[in-house]
């Protein structure tokens, strides 16, 4: 609470900015006479750093804080999913229609004909997201229901910006063979799976598995989702430093499966100049298998045009490494390898974090593509022509689109039909 008076929001708000704290939305929640009362919500790394806040606050003539929530927990509680019916059932006559003794016709039917299962049932619209917990965002191996919320954010997303209906499944196992069992025993269920913060190598042998197995797509999103949007953003990045990026020596610090997916996805696009490393021998081998050459960190800052880390090691990248004129994307959450603003200082044409470089931009649309043509499997075409789509919905000077711009997710799925379909990704009946 605080004067209703000019000047003292503003007041507020400087000494908020001098707690070296972001504000994000205010809200106006009651106005007196001489008082008003507003909602504001920051942005602190901390709980001392919150404290600090308050205590900066309350030290203002004329504020008062009234009360202090975390917002994050407060859309959490209760879950951010639900399984709701589609069909209005307000009689006796509608549950007949919808339950028995009418079903028993539609079951008869699809036993039948299986194909009707397409057209009679969620099935085509439903997407699994299969976690073990094992790398979940940059938090590590915390276990698969400490993963749920990320899973019922990732479901939230399916239904917000394409209508599927996405399906959290927590495997509490470490044993590769564990889940590709257990995926490939609820796969009739849904039209698509999609892998998710399952951590390398386990999730390179679980993917081609079930790839190889299931009649429908699989896709890890860590690996292609974030290779995707990576393509996405080294289109525009390379327009803007004049580079040309199938003439460009990559090097890509960090082979786990981010790494891995983008590595492979540049290869199909055309790069043929891949360097990279890792501290893990075994990672730098499977990088070899695909046609990339391992090498030091050093070699990689030299050698490269462009550069792509995904290590989680804050400050990996200093600033002496920088090869001048040289593309810099340090996409590892939430402390990049090194900060833009210093790469670009250092002699970098063009440097990103991964804040703008988000996977949400592409698994959306991959999914709701995939599923309108009844695809076997998303293919490197369609990943590509994904990737295209996204770069030419960035606003100028941007690298991507906003994760909610109004077209991207609908121009994603149409391209992602076409590639689909002229690749032959589809399934025969």
């Amino acid at each position: 609470m605080l004067y209703d008076k000019p000047g003292h929001l503003a007041r507020v708000a400087t000494e908020i900015g001098n707690q070296n704290v972001r504000i994000g939305d205010i809200r106006l929640i009651r106005s007196g006479r001489t008082h008003s009362t507003r909602e504001l919500v920051i942005f602190v790394s901390c709980e001392d750093q919150l404290e600090d806040v308050i205590d900066a606050l309350t030290l203002l003539e004329g504020v008062i804080v009234e009360d202090v929530f975390d917002l994050v927990q407060a859309i959490h509680k209760g879950g951010k999913i639900a399984t709701k019916s589609r069909v209005d059932i307000n009689t006796i006559s509608d549950v007949r229609k919808i339950y028995t003794p009418g079903v028993a016709a539609i079951c008869k039917d699809i036993e039948q004909r299986p194909e009707l299962a397409y057209q009679y049932t969620a099935i085509p619209n439903q997407v699994a997201i299969v976690t073990n917990g094992t790398a979940i965002l940059g938090l590590g191996d915390i276990g698969a229901v400490a993963g749920m919320p990320v899973m019922e954010g990732k479901a939230a997303l399916f239904d917000r910006l394409v209508g599927v209906s996405g399906v959290p499944i927590l495997i509490q196992n470490h044993d590769p063979q564990v889940i590709i069992d257990t995926v490939r025993n609820i796969a009739p269920t849904f039209g698509a799976i999609k892998l998710e913060d399952i951590k390398a190598p386990e999730c390179f042998e679980i993917e081609d598995t079930l790839d190889g197995e299931l009649d429908i797509p699989v896709l890890h999103d860590d690996q292609h989702g974030t290779a995707v949007v990576v393509l996405a953003s080294l289109l525009n990045a390379t327009r803007f430093s004049g580079l040309m990026l199938r003439k460009s020596v990559v090097g890509v610090i960090g082979l786990g499966a981010a790494g891995m997916g983008i590595s492979k996805l540049l290869t199909s696009y055309g790069v043929s100049g891949l360097i990279g490393t890792d501290l893990d021998a075994d990672a730098c081998k499977r990088f070899e298998s695909i046609g990339g050459r391992a090498c030091s960190l050093t070699d990689v800052m030299r050698d490269s045009h462009i550069v792509i880390a995904t290590t989680g090691c804050p400050q990996l990248i200093k600033p002496e490494m920088v090869r001048k004129g040289s593309v810099i994307l340090a996409l590892s959450n939430p402390n990049p390898e090194i900060e833009p603003e210093l790469a670009v200082e250092s002699g970098a044409a063009f440097a990103a974090d991964g804040k703008s470089v988000n996977n949400a931009l592409a698994f959306p649309g991959l999914f709701r593509g995939a599923l309108n043509i009844r695809a076997t499997r998303i293919n490197d075409k369609m990943k590509i022509a994904a990737a295209q789509t996204i770069a030419k919905c960035a606003e100028e000077n941007e690298l991507v689109p906003g994760l909610l711009h109004p077209e991207v997710h609908q121009a994603v799925t149409a391209a992602v039909e076409r590639a689909g379909l002229e690749s032959g990704a589809i399934k025969p009946w």
